[in-house]
């Protein structure tokens, strides 16, 4: 059980510790030290649904289904072509940007775009949904629960300290340039991450 448990804790971290459209903005948010509680709940909660999803066997089913994943794939491009357009182009406006985080979210905006890049992104359901679901389903009836919670923890153990670990970064970000910078590295990475999923 103990096992299981520890496959899926490091299955779990190795496929969630990328960089990627969810896990920078979560660092953004964590160095800006706004709503970081409900933007690593929102990631947290969503993968621990996730990887229930895909434990209790309903990946196979998405697996079944490729249309679904198709019209996901889209969506996630649409969503992520925006955001990186925005935070690019609030790049120009060095006004706006300041050491206590650049432009400041509503929390419900917060919380929108943190539903957005986690839902709207296939290799959510890719990685979490399929391949965890596969893997866990390795260790037989039981095991494949306590891989779920190695899984579950590695998720809350990443989001948690991305979210609050990165205050730590904020002395090397006090100036508006840092920021400036910082955004231009986030909204080159969303482009890039749509492109991939446009191209298939």
């Amino acid at each position: 059980m103990l096992d299981s448990t520890a496959a899926g804790l490091v299955t779990g971290l190795t496929l969630i510790v990328a960089i990627g459209a969810q896990n920078a903005f979560v660092l953004r948010q964590g160095i800006a030290r706004e709503h970081v509680v409900p933007v690593v709940a929102v990631c947290a909660v969503s993968d621990l649904v996730l990887i229930f999803v895909g434990v209790s066997g309903i990946g196979t089913v998405v697996e079944r289904a490729p249309a679904v994943i198709d019209v996901v794939r889209w969506l996630g491009v649409a969503f992520l072509t925006w955001y990186g357009v925005r935070t690019l182009l609030a790049v120009r406006h060095a006004s706006g940007l300041a050491a206590n985080g650049g432009q400041r979210l509503s929390r419900r905006s917060a919380v929108g775009r943190a539903v957005a890049l986690t839902w709207l992104n296939p290799h959510v359901y890719l990685d979490t949904v399929l391949l965890l679901g596969s893997i866990a389903n390795t260790h037989g009836p039981d095991g494949r629960w306590a891989f779920a919670v190695g899984a579950g923890a590695a998720s809350l153990l990443w989001f948690s300290g991305l979210g609050f670990g990165a205050r730590l970064l904020s002395p090397l970000l006090a100036r508006p340039r840092a920021w400036q910078v910082l955004d231009v590295v986030i909204g080159l990475t969303m482009l890039a991450i749509a492109v991939s999923l446009a191209l298939g």
